[in-house]
């Protein structure tokens, strides 16, 4: 007999549950506005004018605190200092085009996509050209503006056989 009663129990809880209205799913973050991604647009265009003048004061302003960039065949740079230590470091770069192929996202984080091209070298000798593509997260600072949070790039060139 118990365990009928159990079982009838059990039964009216789960029509109960049944009959109850499902819980809504949460909101999906709002899309990015034309705003936001011609901030971001705009920072990308930029960029090539920082590095190409070695205007780092300004190409360090782009990145948050705790930033990572990946470059190719290189370690992971995390942090401000890190990743300015690494431009600093870098030989003249010369006729830098980035192109923005893509940028997207909600909410608080966007991304975009894109592919470079650019002369890399001594001030005085044989040049390289370097082409390949990028790829680049923001994130919504407290106070509305964008930083990168994370940043790679690398080359379409082929790995030289070993």
């Amino acid at each position: 007999m118990l365990s009928r009663s159990l079982f009838a129990g059990a039964a009216l809880a789960f029509a109960v549950a049944a009959c109850q209205p499902a819980a809504e799913a949460p909101a999906m973050p709002a899309a990015l506005s034309e705003q936001d991604m011609a901030t971001i647009r705009g920072m990308l265009e930029s960029y090539g004018t920082t590095v190409t003048a070695k205007d780092w004061a300004t190409y360090i302003g782009y990145y948050a605190d705790d930033a990572v960039r990946m470059p190719p065949n290189e370690p992971m740079y995390q942090g401000k200092d890190a990743i300015l230590a690494y431009a600093e470091a870098l030989p003249a770069v010369t006729n830098l085009t980035l192109t923005t192929q893509l940028i997207d996202g909600q909410g608080n984080l966007a991304y975009a996509r894109g592919s470079y091209s650019f002369d890399v070298g001594p001030a005085e000798g044989e040049l390289m050209n370097m082409v390949g593509k990028w790829h680049a997260i923001y994130e919504r600072q407290a106070d509305g503006s964008w930083l990168c949070v994370s940043d790679i790039w690398n080359t379409d060139a082929p790995v030289p056989a070993m």
